[in-house]
């Protein structure tokens, strides 16, 4: 009897190892992220400005894990038809989750303040460009700054003198010696902060400088005010439909009649809409949503042919069986044309 007990107990103990052991490999985290359709969302809800806001213009997005995947995840991802495995090394290339974030928030604002600009422009305004300061987009191995400053720090001063434009700053920093300290200003999470730091050789140019990446930081200011803010989603592929949504605003006009607008793609200060990445996951997330059409870019930049953001497109679209339309766009006015003929 007691054998039989003994033998129990150890049986039942294994089981409980086993789950434990089962549970622990299924959860354990593997070297990719998961992507997939994410939802289709009105731009209109992220417009600050008087009037009406435009309703039937949505953005889309692709749901990106927020850590690299379970070994569960993973797995289960194969029985998800337009999820994909992305390697960190990809996703990330040398940065931290936290840093792409941080450039990700970069590409959102830049975005918004691009199709602020140019709808400003279109409708016949004249929209005004102030400098805010200088993106910090990486920081050189041979900066003293390498574990101060973070990607999408925006630099403001150098010891303690303000700029009015990127070519001020950096050639500021130029007749400064190598070797000599400088006390650089930034924002970060709205809050101010010094850093203290040397000059350097600037890689690539041999100039003295803080050995960053940069671009210009630029806020819009626009007559009617007009601003976006689109909250936690990253990245600048909702460009185009930021543009469509502040063009109506502008111009007062209903550019959808009512119909329901999807799209996707970078825009340029001249109204080039620009290539994305997983529009297959947005046209899938588009005609969850309801979506009647869907802007897709042309643009065949460092892609065949076959694999423009339209033709993937397309293809996605005869998988799903959607009845949604794909439009091809290059630019602005090819969007802006299509609704004025059809609707």
């Amino acid at each position: 009897m007691k054998s039989k007990r003994k033998s129990r107990l150890r049986n039942w103990l294994l089981g409980i190892l086993a789950i434990i052991v089962i549970a622990f490999i299924a959860f354990w985290p593997t070297n990719y992220f998961i992507e997939s359709p994410g939802e289709a969302v009105p731009v209109g809800q992220f417009i600050n400005a008087k009037g009406k806001k435009p309703d039937n213009f949505y953005l889309v997005t692709v749901s990106v894990t927020s850590r690299p995947a379970s070994i569960l995840q993973y797995l289960w991802s194969y029985t998800q038809k337009f999820s994909t495995r992305i390697p960190a090394s990809e996703l990330l290339g040398n940065q931290t989750s936290s840093q792409y974030e941080e450039l990700q928030n970069w590409y959102m604002e830049t975005s918004q303040q691009t199709a602020i600009y140019y709808a400003a422009k279109k409708a016949g305004l004249k929209p005004k460009l102030e400098y805010r300061g200088v993106y910090v987009m990486q920081v050189q191995n041979n900066s003293s700054f390498k574990n101060k400053l973070q990607i999408g720090d925006t630099v403001l001063a150098a010891n303690g003198h303000h700029f009015r434009s990127t070519e001020e700053m950096m050639d500021y920093l130029k007749k400064q010696k190598i070797g000599s300290k400088v006390t650089i200003t930034v924002l970060r999470n709205k809050e101010k902060k010094n850093f203290t730091g040397k000059i350097v050789k600037v890689a690539g140019t041999n100039k003295p400088g803080i050995g960053i990446q940069l671009v210009e930081h630029v806020s819009v200011e626009t007559k009617p005010r007009l601003s976006i803010d689109a909250g936690d989603i990253g990245g600048p592929s909702a460009g185009l439909m930021f543009t469509l949504t502040s063009y109506e605003v502008f111009t007062h006009q209903n550019l959808s009649k009512n119909h329901k607008i999807a799209g996707t793609g970078t825009i340029s200060p001249n109204g080039k809409v620009g290539i994305i990445g997983g529009v297959d996951k947005k046209v899938v997330a588009a005609d969850e949503a309801g979506a009647e059409v869907f802007f897709a870019p042309t643009d065949s930049t460092d892609v065949k042919k076959s694999q423009t953001n339209y033709e993937v497109a397309k293809r996605t679209a005869k998988q799903i069986h959607t009845k949604m339309k794909i439009v091809p766009v290059n630019n602005f006015d090819d969007a802006l044309k299509y609704l004025k003929t059809h609707y």
